[in-house]
């Protein structure tokens, strides 16, 4: 990927993967703007590092909103976004449609929003990119968490919208991870249990998520592609 002095914008990148692969864009001298809900370790690393972070809330429109007028005070051209940012909740009995809606708000809203309203700054990038990371567990569903994968499906049929509508100029695809990395408090019977369900068995760590970011980055060819990364989860 050649270095451009137009910035990646990352969103929800104050943790876990989308630190990882914040830093990692950070180390190789490209200028990063990120997202985060509450300050906390990761985005004073970021920003020792030289990145642009800005506190977003995208649980309605009127957050998001007002986190695109606040991006385009910083910059006038993005290379790319990285649409990272995520909710995991659980729904109680009477507060599923408030669950639907923050879910859809953060994984469908703020990216449809984004991408509409940010175009201009991509299109003054050559090359420019959109991905949208959603997750593995769309492909066949979830009985335990149902607005989580609709909302993360959706999010896979943005890609294949933006792909056509945005061509040639802005490439957009996406990522869909399973297992990358465990949480601290995850147990050895959860780790074992989750490790089988894949046919490679390993915690691959966030650094294959980095390598898949950087492979569509890169690729001048490939756009309305959503990139499998679950150890061959399908094949068991």
């Amino acid at each position: 990927m050649r270095a451009t002095p137009a910035p990646i914008l990352i969103t929800g990148a104050s943790q876990r993967i989308g630190l990882y692969c914040a830093e990692r864009l950070l180390d190789e001298s490209h200028p990063v703007i990120v997202t985060f809900r509450r300050e906390g370790e990761g985005v004073h690393r970021l920003r020792e590092l030289g990145a642009l972070a800005l506190q977003a809330d995208f649980s309605d429109e009127s957050g998001i909103l007002a986190f695109i007028g606040q991006l385009k005070q910083h910059t006038d051209s993005l290379r790319a976004i990285i649409h990272n940012a995520s909710a995991w909740l659980d729904a109680p009995p009477g507060q599923e449609a408030a669950v639907f809606q923050q879910l859809f708000s953060v994984h469908m809203l703020a990216p449809y929003l984004i991408n509409l309203h940010c175009a201009d700054l991509l299109r003054r990038s050559t090359p420019a990119d959109i991905i949208h990371i959603s997750d593995d567990v769309t492909r066949k569903g979830s009985a335990n968490h149902v607005a989580y994968c609709a909302s993360k499906a959706g999010l896979n049929g943005l890609t294949l919208s933006f792909a056509a509508q945005f061509a040639p100029q802005i490439k957009v695809n996406g990522i869909a991870p399973a297992l990358i990395m465990f949480n601290p408090e995850d147990d050895a019977e959860y780790r074992t249990k989750t490790l089988e369900k894949s046919a490679l068995g390993i915690e691959p760590g966030p650094q294959v998520i980095y390598q898949s970011l950087r492979y569509l980055l890169d690729n001048p060819y490939v756009t309305g592609t959503t990139l499998t990364v679950n150890g061959g989860r399908h094949l068991k």
